[in-house]
């Protein structure tokens, strides 16, 4: 029997989701015969875990899957384990990348992949606390469905299982190692009220997460694009793609990826940056493994704190940490886009030692690019005035320490590429703690 993880990473009250997600992986035991392993990893705090354990321990017991609650004392728990079994250096460093004090998206879906190493899961399968299921006939629509159909196997046996096919022949005997959806509803990042304001100065600030040598046509065509998803049209049939991947139709909340792509690399452990959870999409894509992308889209809601006072400030403040790490990602999916088929093994398997190399050059990449991108921030936000004007404010005196963090996450993120290897096999051999909903 395939086990699977399930994963639902929170910090923030979602007793609805877990529920729901529990509704999915019960789907995926009866529909599927899989054993699947719900992971939530809970960040939240005390009175709210309280709220979750209750939603989890609620689940109805079902032969085939297993609920894992755990809070940060667990994981730190298992994390210290798996560091001491790995024998790799600066312990406390590692500790502090996969656990960090501040949000990191890279960081809590890094902790999900080691726990179902632990395991023994196959695939890790991603779903976020602000997010819902479509209903069709009154039944939700799992994006699951799709995940267990193609997942691991070879893309020529996975044709049977999608509306259309773009597999290159050269792809065929490669495993299919990612299945994700979109999300319908609000845009996927909070930025819908700048577009309102004044189309113009949207354009300039989405369009600073460009490469810099783009054109003006094709930086126009991402910003029209960007933050979209699968726009607003309800679910009606099922439609799925098996080729090279469309990961602008991808998002985390709704994405399942095989092992033998998160054994090898981890995601940027990067901290208060949003998107930061988003490399592997590129890792499959430029190394020519197949995917699918479905139609099964997650309806994407808000959480009212993002856009009033601390909450504001915070958000505002991971979207600029967002726009400033491109500088070092893209010379990163550039060379990944330039190696192709030649950054997998003959086996298929991801050579994390190619991307390494080119996540160390990265690193030492010069500012100006990053000291424009603030510059054109402050202009714009100070433009819109009111709680915008308010925040180039705040950020003014804290330019440096933005530039230094992001320099700061590249270099991380090596570090953590180079100890993934034994991580991931010490993983194999920790016991997931006791306690919580199992």
């Amino acid at each position: 029997m395939s086990r699977i993880c399930l994963a639902l990473p929170t910090n923030r009250a979602c007793a609805a989701t877990i529920s729901a997600v529990g509704e999915e992986a019960a789907y995926a035991a009866e529909q599927f015969g899989v054993e699947v392993h719900l992971l939530i990893l809970d960040s939240s705090d005390e009175p709210t875990f309280a709220v979750h354990a209750k939603a989890a321990a609620a689940l109805p017991a079902l032969p085939g899957v297993t609920v894992h609650h755990l809070d940060e004392t667990r994981q730190r728990t298992f994390l210290r384990e798996v560091i001491h079994r790995s024998h790799t250096p600066e312990p406390d460093t590692l500790l502090d990348l996969m656990l960090p004090d501040a949000v990191s998206y890279g960081a809590c879906t890094n902790r999900a992949f080691l726990l179902a190493t632990a395991l023994g899961c196959t695939s890790v399968h991603r779903r976020d606390s602000d997010s819902a299921y479509q209903l069709h006939n009154g039944e939700p629509v799992f994006p699951i469905h799709h995940e267990l159909l193609s997942l691991g196997k070879r893309a020529s046996d996975a044709v049977a299982g999608v509306t259309r096919s773009t597999l290159e022949p050269a792809d065929a005997e490669k495993p299919v190692s990612l299945v994700g959806g979109s999300f319908v509803g609000e845009l996927s990042v909070d930025v819908a009220e700048i577009r309102e304001l004044d189309p113009a100065l949207y354009y300039d600030v989405v369009s600073l997460w460009a490469p810099p040598i783009w054109t003006d046509e094709q930086k126009k065509e991402l910003v029209d694009d960007s933050f979209t998803g699968g726009g607003t049209e309800p679910f009606t049939a099922d439609e799925a793609v098996l080729g090279a991947p469309d990961i602008h139709r991808v998002d985390m909340c709704n994405v399942g990826l095989d092992h033998q792509v998160y054994e090898r690399v981890p995601l940027p452990p990067a901290t208060d940056t949003i998107g930061s959870d988003y490399f592997l999409l590129h890792v499959v894509l430029d190394s020519t493994l197949p995917g699918v992308v479905h139609n099964r889209n997650i309806v994407n809601y808000y959480t009212p704190g993002r856009r009033t006072g601390h909450g504001f400030t915070a958000y505002q403040e991971r979207f600029t940490k967002f726009l400033l790490s491109m500088l070092y990602l893209h010379p990163v999916y550039g060379e990944m886009m330039v190696t192709g088929a030649a950054l997998l093994d003959e086996q298929h398997h991801v050579r994390a030692d190619v991307i390494l190399d080119s996540v160390r050059r990265s690193a030492a990449w010069d500012r100006a690019e990053n000291v424009r991108r603030l510059d054109v921030l402050d202009r714009s936000y100070r433009q819109l005035g009111g709680k915008y004007a308010e925040f180039a404010e705040h950020l003014a005196p804290r330019r440096e320490r933005l530039l230094d963090e992001a320099q700061a996450d590249a270099e991380s993120f090596a570090r953590l590429i180079e100890a993934w290897g034994p991580l991931v096999e010490a993983a194999r051999h920790v016991g997931i703690p006791s306690g919580g909903s199992e």
